[in-house]
């Protein structure tokens, strides 16, 4: 079994800045993080590959620094690690990262057949959670998101079944196999590199791919030209200038601190009993 991890190493969300004039964010002198959400993702590969064995691959889109945050992962167990970049690449949007992901994708499987994909739900410092379903749409690949188990997989079969975290309550799904994985937060603890691993990761020469290594022959699909996405304004959401309140009541009891709270609202607002009376 081939299993690709996509990665993004991202800012850390505490220190990130905007630039003033093209709205996008400014990495230089931010320290830099595995996307969290990724490592969810990972986490769930290599306990796949410790029951049913095979291949861990691990692929990110960045600039040459993001190496750092490959050899991460191989600390953390996964087997080889390609980094895609090229200044070709820079000022990409989601359109046109997942399909400079899924182009470096198709490449990695001339190699070996890639039986699953999986990326994290989202980055943390875009939020969209897309590049995940636009890679599985340009590679044709059933599509699993917000995944918080995973149940059961038959490789003779190629089937897999997982548990789906939905709006009103949890879905079982089956599907086959080739498919994309998107895994829900807080679905498992990432495990502690070992030293074994850690000093591979040392040692371990990351590939390196370009634009024309990942497959890409149209660069008005990459970077800047093939990103629509237009940002007309980033800006932080104004702080509450208005302190919360503090309500005393005679006990702890919750219907004292019920009636003393509903007093509160129809006094702030005397309007507040005439319009419930009418509806």
């Amino acid at each position: 079994m081939h299993i690709v991890v996509c990665i993004k190493q991202v800012p850390d969300s505490a220190q990130i800045r905007v630039h003033p004039v093209t709205n996008t964010i400014m990495r230089q002198g931010v320290p830099a993080i595995v996307n969290p959400y990724d490592l969810f993702s990972l986490e769930a590969a290599l306990r796949l590959k410790d029951v049913h064995g095979g291949r861990i691959t691990v692929i990110s889109m960045g600039p040459p620094q993001a190496e750092i945050a490959l050899k991460k992962c191989i600390a953390y167990g996964a087997d080889e690690a390609i980094l895609v970049t090229d200044r070709a690449f820079a000022g990409a949007d989601t359109l046109a990262t997942s399909f400079a992901l899924a182009q470096a994708i198709r490449q990695i499987e001339k190699d070996m057949k890639v039986d699953m994909v999986f990326a994290g739900k989202q980055t943390i410092d875009g939020d969209t959670a897309q590049v995940g379903p636009g890679i599985a749409k340009r590679l044709n690949l059933q599509l699993l998101t917000y995944v918080a188990q995973i149940d059961a997989i038959d490789l003779e079969k190629n089937t897999i079944q997982v548990r789906r975290r939905a709006e009103n309550g949890v879905q079982v799904l089956q599907t086959r196999l080739p498919c994309l994985i998107t895994m829900l937060e807080g679905s498992n603890d990432m495990r502690y590199a070992t030293m074994e691993n850690m000093f591979r990761a040392a040692r371990y020469a990351t590939k390196i791919w370009n634009k024309d290594a990942a497959g890409i022959e149209d660069v008005n699909k990459i970077g800047l030209k093939g990103s629509p996405t237009l940002v007309s304004k980033v800006f932080a959401p104004k702080p509450l200038a208005r302190r919360a309140d503090i309500i005393d009541t005679e006990s702890n009891d919750p219907r004292d601190i019920a009636l003393t709270l509903v007093n509160k609202l129809f006094t702030q607002h005397p309007k507040l009993h005439d319009s419930l009376r009418s509806h």
